[in-house]
């Protein structure tokens, strides 16, 4: 069976310990020089860059995240023993594992090293999709002849180098395809390597729950489960045409993925699919006043990157989260895309007032989604609102002051709230 030794990078055929340097730390697999889709997650990222930049930490459960009233970003392993997950809300965290170390997000530092790491995956393919900071698929088909070595060699040889370069560790999923290779990078974490084949993909999948699928929320578990389907085996009894009338485009997807069907490609800098702002209050707010600022704020800051991206959305976004941690997400589209925050605020505005009044809640966020390039934006004129166009131009004026003067060049009465 071919083996590969993690340490040393030594191919060669199966045994408990490396030929070479006699370590353990081996990955052997029937198919291992044969596959090319990877996912590679870094291991609790921005707490692995703390634990860097302060040896202090190192045998310490840390935190990333912001104050009492915030949600935990990320959780170092030594806190994820004791409970603490990834947007759990930080008092929850605290009450979990109490003597963990708190640290606020320093994210110029934590963008610098997924720019490294980012550069050293540009050393083995062009083929990339990052999916954040610190995870990323990528595509080395074809690039055996080019490194002299299999894809699964040159892939430990990236970890290797995060680690002795940047100090941060990561997890490799390897396979024949997207969704299965980043299922594989989540079975042998940390600081794992683990392979699923082709000929294995059937009995591999059959008996997991379908919660492994990445991109079905808390809705669509409840829906699949609403169907008694739980587990991958439970999804291959359906008929190809039932689960499309049942889940829609949805149904279709999974059909293909019980069988661990996925054909699509890894996309070199795909576009992204919304842009959202959001922001946890320090007490629980049920001023109308004041939420009405900070929403005007959290619109402001999405039209500002649509702009910045040169991108509009038709759909917009309204998030609530309650006193009691009930999340609330409202959505309306609009006739046509834009990116102004005028019409983002107005029709965000619009969705909460639908909302029952005096209710306290302890976040707000709006977002844009259905995503199209900024010249198809705002091209068709509101005739039920005669002054929208001269907000527009108050606001494309406004635009002009900020980006030569500071973005606190100029204010909106709305925004001091």
């Amino acid at each position: 069976m071919p083996s590969l030794c993690r340490d040393c990078l030594t191919e060669f055929e199966t045994g408990p310990r490396c030929p070479a340097c006699g370590r353990p730390r081996i990955v052997a697999h029937d198919e291992l020089w044969d596959l090319s889709i990877a996912h590679m997650d870094c291991d609790a990222f921005y707490a692995s860059v703390e634990k860097r930049d302060n040896p202090e930490l190192a045998d310490k459960p840390v935190i990333i995240g912001g104050g009492r009233r915030g949600v935990v970003s990320t959780a170092c392993y030594v806190a994820r023993i004791r409970g603490v997950r990834s947007a759990m809300p930080m008092f929850k965290a605290l009450k979990l594992c109490p003597e963990a170390v708190i640290i606020k997000p320093r994210m110029q530092v934590y963008a610098e090293v997924s720019r490294a790491i980012r550069a050293m995956m540009e050393d083995l393919t062009p083929s990339i999709e990052p999916l954040s900071l610190d995870e990323a698929f990528l595509d080395l088909t074809g690039t055996a002849r080019l490194h002299g070595h299999p894809p699964a060699v040159m892939l430990a040889r990236l970890v290797k180098r995060m680690h002795t370069e940047l100090g941060v560790t990561g997890s490799i999923g390897l396979s024949h395809n997207k969704f299965l290779a980043k299922i594989a990078s989540d079975l042998d974490k940390p600081n794992g390597f683990a392979v699923i084949g082709k000929t294995e993909t059937q009995d591999f999948l059959r008996p997991k729950p379908v919660r492994m699928i990445w991109g079905v929320g808390g809705a669509g578990q409840e829906a699949l489960e609403r169907a008694g389907i739980r587990t991958f085996e439970d999804l291959l009894r359906w008929d190809r045409r039932d689960l499309h009338h049942r889940f829609g485009s949805m149904g279709e997807r999974l059909w293909h993925l019980a069988r661990g069907e996925d054909t699509r490609r890894v996309t070199r800098d795909a576009a992204p699919k919304s842009i959202s702002n959001e922001t946890t209050f320090a007490d629980d707010i049920d001023d109308p006043e004041l939420l009405d600022g900070h929403l005007w704020r959290m619109c402001e800051k999405v039209a500002d990157r649509a702009k910045a991206k040169g991108l509009a959305g038709r759909v917009v976004t309204l998030k609530l989260k309650q006193a009691d941690f009930k999340l609330l997400t409202r959505r309306q589209s609009l006739p046509d895309a834009t990116q102004y925050a005028d019409r983002i605020y107005r029709m965000a505005r619009g969705l909460f007032d639908r909302e029952p009044q005096g209710r306290a809640y302890r976040l707000i966020g709006a977002g844009i989604s259905d995503l199209v390039p900024g010249s198809m934006a705002d091209r068709v004129p509101d005739m039920l609102d005669p002054q929208a166009e001269t907000r527009a131009r108050a606001e494309r004026a406004t635009d002009t002051i900020r980006a030569r003067f500071g973005e606190d060049a100029i204010l909106k009465g709305r925004s001091l709230r």
